[in-house]
Order: C-alpha cells, then sequence, then structure tokens
C-alpha cells in the first residue's frame, strides 16, 4: 500500500500473506476498501523535511569540523542526497546504498572505498558488484572526493538513510545546505531560500496565468472539435477534426515544453523546480483531458513535455550553481516516479548547461570596463534576488564593486538603492527589448518609497506592474522580514491584482490609490514632531561610568549631573534599556564646558580625535553636531512625551520621561496625554505611515515630515474637546493599552535571563490574543472619533484621510488668506 495523502510524507505498508492469518494483517485488508485514513502517516511532509534538515545539518557541521573544504563538503553531501533519493526512487538497486552505510557502521574505511567505487560506477553506467548501475552522468559524480566519513559521521549518515528520500521536498535543498556556505558572501551570492508557498505566490501569476488562460481556449476549442468528430457526416470530416483535434492538444503540449524560464539569482534553484512542477502539472492534465476526448494520452518524450532543459538560470557561486541542477533534477525524477510514468532514456542526469555560473549585474568587456552582463533569452522571469540594503552596499561588496557598479547603472539605478533594484532595472530592460514578456521578482517591502520606487516608475514608464503583494510576513534565515513581490511586464497583462484582490491599477508605491503622496504637510501639526539629537561623536557612556562621575566634585562646585543624562535610541524603546548616558553640554562655551572636569576630560581625549578625522571637523569638538533645541524647548514643560523609533518592523509608540535624551533616530512628539499617543497608535495612523514613509531595507520609516505632518487627526492638534465623549474613549483605550504593556514587559518574580526577551518587538511579533483585544478597541474608538465604519478597507481609510488632508490643508489656506 502506497500512501499518497496531501500534506503529509508518502509511506509504503507491506502486507504479507502470512498477515492474513492475523487479526491485524486480516484488518489492514479490509481498511484498504472500508477505511484508508487508516494509512495516513502520523508525520507531515513538512515535519519529515524538518527532521531531514536537521540531520543533515548535524553531518555537515561535523565534516566542517573535521577541516574539511566547505565547497568539497557541500559536493559530497549532493552525491550522498542524489543517492539516497535514487535508491527510494528505484533509480539505484533497492536498499544498495543503505546496505552500504550498515556497513560503514562496522568499517568506516570500507564504507569510503566502497562508496567512491560507487559515485564511479553512476558516473559512467558501469557494474558496482553483482548491481549494473544506470548512467547517471558525470556531472555530479565526476572525480574522487576528498572528504571521508569516521564512525560519527556514518552513524549520523545511518539515521539520515532511514528516511523516506522520495517523497521529500527539493524545495529544502538549499537549507540542508546553507551551513556549508560562507554566511559573510551570502548577500553578494543570492543564496536566499524561499519556501514553496511564497514561490507559489509570484510563479503562479507571472508564469502560469497566461498558460491556463490559454489551455481553457485549448479545451473549449478540444471539445468542440470532438463533438464535429463524433457528429460527422462522412468519415473524411472525422478524420479532419481528429487531426485537428490532436494537432490542437499537441501544440499545446509543446508549448509547455518551449517556454523558457530564468531564475537570474537562482541559488539552490528553488523557483525554477516549483516552475517545472507546475509546467509539469499542467502537462498532465493535458495529457489526461486527451484520453478523455479520444485520443493516446501524452507520453512525457523530449520536445513535447516539460523537461529540465527548459529552465535557465544565473548564479555566481559555484557549489550553489551545482545545487541548482541537482534540486531541478531530483525534482523533474521525483514528478515523474510519483505520477507512474518511469525514467527516459540514459544518462538520467544532463549537464545544465543553461543555468550558467557568473555575475548576475555586472561584468567587464576585454578592454576591463565595466558592462552589463548578457542574460539568457527567457519567455519569463522569476527569482529571489539577494537582500541588501544600499547603505551596506560599500561595506559588504567593497569599493571597487560597487564603484562599477555605480558607473555601469548611472542613469538607470539611484546609488542609494538596495542590491536587489539592479535585478528588476535588468529584467525591465529585457521586457523592454523584446527578450522577455514577463517578470516576477522578490524584494524587501523598501522597494515601495524612497529612491527605490523610481525602480518601479520606470517600470511603469516603459510597460507596467500587473501582480503585486505589497508587503507580507517572510521569514529569511530564521528572522522575520516584511517582503513586496512584484509582476511586470511591457502592458499586455489584461488584469491587475493587488494583495490577492482584483484592481484596475497598481502604482509605483505598490497602491491602487492614485494621489496618496499628493497630501501636503498641514500648518497645523507644525512644531509638534522632532528628531532627536545628532551628537556625531562618541558622546555616548556606559551608565556605570556616568554614575561615577555624577558622584564626583568638581573644583568649580558644578554637579556632574548637569551634563549627564540618560540617552536612548530606538533599541530602548522597542527592546530593553541599554543603560547607555551622554554627555551634553548644551549651548555651553568651551570654558564652562571644562569646569565639569571628569566628562570634559572624556570628550577631549575621546571624541576631539574623533571629530578631528570626520567631515564635521571645523564644529565646535564638544558640542553636538545637532542639539535640537526647538525639540528640548517643546518637550521641556512636559512630564512626559511621546517617542517612537524612526526604524523599525513595526511603529510603536512609547511614554518617555522628561530627563531621558533622544538620539536621532528616536522620532519625539511634544504631546503628554493618552488622547494623542492613541491617535499616534491606532490602525488608521500606522495604515497612513506605512504608505506615507519609506523604509530602510525591511523595515518601515517614520518621518516627521511625511508621516506625522501630513496627517489628518479628527480634529486639529491643541483643539480637541476634552470633554467629548470619542475624545475620552480613546484616552482610555490607550491608557488601558500601555498599562498591558508594561504589566507584560515587567511582571513581577522574573529572572533578569527571561526580562530580557520581554521586548516590545517580541510582543508585537507574537501579537497575543490581549495585546490584539486592546488594539481592537483603541481602533474603535479612533474609527468613531472620526464618525467612519470600522469595516473600512485599508484603501477605503486612505482615500478618506487623503480627502481630510485635502480638505483641510485648502481650509488653513483660505483660512490664512482672509486674515
Amino acid at each position: 500500500v502506497h500512501t499518497n495523502f496531501t500534506g503529509t510524507a508518502k509511506k509504503v505498508i507491506s502486507i504479507t500473506l502470512d498477515d492474513l492469518l492475523t487479526p491485524d494483517g486480516l484488518q489492514r485488508v479490509r481498511n484498504i476498501f472500508h477505511h484508508p485514513e487508516a494509512f495516513r502517516p502520523q508525520l507531515t511532509a513538512a515535519q519529515v523535511t524538518e527532521e531531514a534538515a536537521a540531520r543533515f545539518g548535524m553531518l555537515a557541521s561535523h565534516l566542517a569540523d573535521k577541516r574539511n573544504n566547505p565547497h568539497d563538503v557541500a559536493h559530497y553531501l549532493i552525491r550522498l542526497l542524489f543517492c539516497m533519493f535514487a535508491e527510494d526512487a528505484r533509480l539505484l538497486p533497492r536498499e544498495l546504498f543503505t546496505r552500504l552505510v550498515e556497513l560503514g557502521r562496522r568499517d568506516s574505511a570500507a564504507f569510503n572505498l566502497q562508496v567512491e567505487s560507487l559515485f564511479g560506477a553512476m558516473a559512467e553506467g558501469k557494474y558496482f558488484g553483482e548491481h549494473q548501475i544506470k548512467y547517471f552522468n558525470g556531472g555530479l559524480f565526476d572525480g574522487g572526493s576528498t572528504v571521508k566519513l569516521d564512525d560519527k559521521g556514518i552513524a549520523i549518515l545511518h539515521d539520515i538513510v532511514q528516511l523516506d528520500w522520495s517523497s521529500i521536498e527539493p524545495a529544502i535543498l538549499g537549507t540542508l545546505f546553507t551551513r556549508s556556505l560562507d554566511p559573510a558572501q551570502r548577500a553578494k551570492l543570492g543564496a536566499q531560500y524561499t519556501s514553496k508557498e511564497d514561490i507559489l505566490l509570484l510563479v503562479e501569476p507571472v508564469l502560469m496565468e497566461p498558460l491556463r488562460r490559454e489551455w481553457v481556449r485549448v479545451k473549449q476549442e478540444a471539445r468542440e472539435l470532438a463533438r464535429k468528430r463524433d457528429t460527422a457526416s462522412t468519415r473524411a470530416v472525422a478524420t479532419r477534426a481528429q487531426n485537428e483535434l490532436s494537432s490542437l492538444i499537441q501544440d499545446f503540449a509543446q508549448r509547455l515544453a518551449a517556454v523558457r524560464v530564468l531564475d537570474p539569482a537562482c541559488g539552490s534553484g528553488n523557483f525554477l523546480y516549483v516552475s517545472l512542477r507546475l509546467l509539469l502539472e499542467l502537462w498532465k492534465e493535458a495529457s489526461l483531458f486527451a484520453g478523455e476526448v479520444g485520443l493516446s494520452i501524452l507520453s512525457p518524450l523530449p520536445g513535447l513535455s516539460p523537461s529540465p532543459l527548459q529552465l535557465y538560470g544565473i548564479e555566481v557561486n559555484d557549489y550553489a550553481h551545482e545545487l541548482a541542477q541537482a534540486t531541478v533534477w531530483i525534482g523533474y525524477l521525483q514528478w515523474l516516479h510519483e505520477n507512474g510514468f518511469g525514467y527516459l532514456e540514459e544518462p538520467i542526469l544532463r549537464p545544465l548547461d543553461n543555468i550558467q555560473q557568473m555575475d548576475a549585474i555586472l561584468a567587464y568587456d576585454a578592454e576591463g570596463k565595466p558592462v552589463e552582463p548578457l542574460w539568457p533569452e527567457a519567455d519569463v522571469i522569476v527569482g529571489n534576488p539577494p537582500f541588501l540594503g544600499g547603505k551596506r552596499l560599500r561595506r559588504q561588496l567593497g569599493d571597487e564593486y560597487v564603484d562599477a557598479l555605480f558607473a555601469l547603472y548611472d542613469s538607470k539605478v539611484p546609488h542609494e538603492a538596495d542590491l536587489v533594484c539592479y535585478w528588476f532595472e535588468r529584467g525591465r530592460h529585457m521586457i523592454a527589448s523584446g527578450i522577455t514578456k514577463r517578470a516576477g521578482l522578490l524584494a524587501t517591502n523598501s522597494i515601495r518609497g524612497g529612491p527605490n520606487r523610481r525602480i518601479l516608475e520606470r517600470i511603469k514608464s516603459s510597460g507596467d506592474i500587473f501582480m503585486a503583494w505589497s508587503d507580507r510576513d517572510w521569514v529569511l534565515e530564521g528572522a522575520s522580514v516584511n517582503v513586496s513581490m512584484i509582476g511586470f511586464d511591457d502592458g499586455a497583462e489584461p488584469n491587475r491584482t493587488l494583495d490577492g484582490h482584483s484592481v484596475s491599477a497598481i502604482n509605483s508605491d505598490l497602491s491602487v490609490l492614485d494621489n496618496l503622496h499628493a497630501a501636503t504637510r498641514l500648518a497645523e501639526n507644525l512644531g509638534l514632531s522632532f528628531m532627536g539629537v545628532t551628537p556625531a561623536g562618541p558622546f555616548d557612556v556606559l551608565g556605570s561610568l556616568a554614575r561615577e562621575w555624577i558622584s564626583s566634585d568638581n573644583e568649580s562646585g558644578k554637579r556632574n549631573s548637569e551634563v549627564l543624562k540618560e540617552y536612548y535610541n530606538g533599541l530602548d524603546l522597542v527592546g530593553r534599556p541599554r543603560d547607555v548616558w551622554i554627555i551634553d553640554f548644551e549651548g555651553m562655551p568651551e570654558e564652562q564646558a571644562a569646569q565639569y572636569s571628569l566628562p570634559f576630560h572624556y570628550v577631549v581625549q575621546i571624541v576631539k580625535p574623533a571629530r578631528l578625522h570626520s567631515r564635521i571637523a571645523s564644529e565646535p569638538y564638544w558640542l553636538f553636531t545637532r542639539s535640537r533645541p526647538t525639540m528640548r524647548s517643546a518637550i521641556k514643560s512636559l512630564q512626559r512625551f511621546v517617542g517612537t523609533s524612526m526604524v523599525s518592523k513595526h511603529h510603536i509608540f512609547v511614554w518617555i520621561r522628561p530627563d531621558i535624551l533622544p538620539a536621532n533616530l528616536i522620532i519625539v512628539v511634544a504631546r503628554d496625554d493618552d488622547y494623542f499617543l492613541g491617535m499616534l497608535h491606532a490602525r488608521l495612523h500606522e495604515l497612513w505611515s506605512l504608505r506615507m514613509g519609506t523604509s530602510l531595507e525591511d523595515r518601515p520609516r517614520y518621518t516627521p515630515t511625511t508621516c506625522f505632518e501630513t496627517y489628518p487627526f479628527p480634529w486639529s492638534p491643541g483643539q480637541e474637546p476634552q470633554d467629548d465623549p470619542r475624545v475620552q474613549a480613546i484616552a482610555e483605550a490607550a491608557k488601558e493599552l500601555v498599562e498591558q504593556r508594561d504589566g507584560w514587559l515587567n511582571p513581577p518574580g522574573l529572572d533578569e535571563k527571561a526580562l530580557q526577551k520581554r521586548t516590545l518587538t517580541n510582543l508585537y511579533n507574537e501579537r497575543p490574543p490581549w495585546l490584539d483585544a486592546a488594539h481592537k478597541k483603541l481602533d474603535a474608538a479612533v474609527f468613531d472619533a472620526y464618525g467612519w465604519p470600522a469595516d473600512l478597507s485599508d484603501e477605503e481609510i486612505l482615500a478618506r484621510l487623503l480627502a481630510l488632508n485635502l480638505a483641510r490643508a485648502q481650509g488653513l489656506a483660505a483660512a490664512a488668506g482672509e486674515g
């Protein structure tokens, strides 16, 4: 009994004649006909995949500890993995590799000799002992291996070989081998690993949607031809209809086999594998349909069915380049095995020369001049280019590489743009040149704003965006980030979808609201929001040192506490306070600052040399570059003030004590009432801020000018009717939210280690039910203040806020004119 339950690992259950003599055996036979669910495996495919990844990680780590070359380890692991897959998929004699591993548990040296002999037989199609081994092709198994397994390594391999590798998802191969890659090079290599579900969100609309529309048309025409054949009055008419029907289905099958798919940052080949599997599934549907209309069911013959040979890739890393080929071939052979088609003629594996090892965005001509690399011609481009923020390019890639990149793309890609933008521009160029029809690429959600958005504007100027997921949670190397997925073409696609919903158009900021950026800064909001101070030098010190200085006396009689302040940056707001203080000689002349001997001596010894070697050498070394006197004046009389991190995954607003000095990456709002914090923390303001602000890589940026000063509050700031029940409801909900958060952050009796995990970032990542309920209560109160229904969609909310912004701006302008 071969199980094939959706979402579970496949399993084979044997029932022998002897089993029929037992009650359990008879029950198994009955279950086949009356209770097949009894055969459902307890482990899901995802659980088996996770277990496989963990065990392979142990083996990779063990081999790395033995000081093996990482690329030799990676190549060896790919060979082992393919052997296990080939055995379970019946490409190798049954349990041949398993028996070698069993032998190795007794004699590791014998295992290493035997497995090398097996690799050689697979490379050339020779005998291995009594077994005639299939010819797999020497691309994967050429050459001897320098990696040898010891007793511990074979013990780990023995656990791995017990899994059913015939049903392992090829999309996990990249994850299996992540430990063999150099993490420092991962950004440049493009080795990002994406789940199959996320890949489908991109590949399905970009690659498959036009093909599925075409298939609907073909089926309709085919059914009409079959009807014409079956009702024909003469044999000649019937034959003609039959031939046309056969040609129609064959032509569509060949169409699927001819689609060229390119992933220009293919990594381990996940996008290519998923693309091929989708093409094969549609081809299978066509094959079965052929049988329904009286034709022979199609066979997966070269040129008549999808195969790895129509997949193209670009990968700069030699190991990932090899792994991509293994991923594609395993996925293809696995599909043939699962669907009962058997295997094609030998060699079973063929070198995929169409997966090229090269840099996808920068090449050099014979004279050493930077040029754009030639990408393979393809109908569709899909992929996940590397994530790397514009400000980190030089640190990660080096000055020489970045200078060449900037020179080459000077008029096309802003220098401040993220690395992924170069792939978007190359894809746009391929489409504009008529080489490619459609493209779908994944990026962090920062693609929607700032200099990155200019790339999407270029795409819309020469074509259009027909599909996008504007902001989705995603996991990269164990960390949660937010991504955008974008499909674009030359404007030929008639349908548009944004976040899964049909829309009339998609803007360059991945919105449907045509003129959101027409919003203007409102005079009524000015003078309330500020950036924190910019020291531009190492003025900060540990709290322990600051407290020592505070307890010390000065000959001048000045108290050091006058120039030492607790200092917050964004991490202190969304994480745990770091106990960092700062030396702040606000506006003092040098002679006065020198009266605070210990802090001043520190500034002379530490800050002054740093300033002398910076671009601000001419400024007073003992003073901040940006002291923000207007901000200080605005919060001076407040009992507390509102702060939020300028760059953070979540827009979280908190209360800050007046004795704390905020850094420049904290945005200060000079209000101390619960109502105003509630307004800032409501869903409406968050939506507005996310759309109006930009992003730093995967983290949204909150700025006073674009996010706060444009936002239309229900009442002009300072004009709120304090006795209005709507204002009071918002204040009450905000106060409850803060109290509940503070209780979670600092519960009594929790040890220090556990407290370190109690951060606002972690809290909002988890978003427990009580927090969600508190925010929903606050949101309801804010909707009520605007007089709007609480079930508005995001776009409806933004449209109403824009209308209110424009009306408020016109009203203020008219009032100013009358005055």
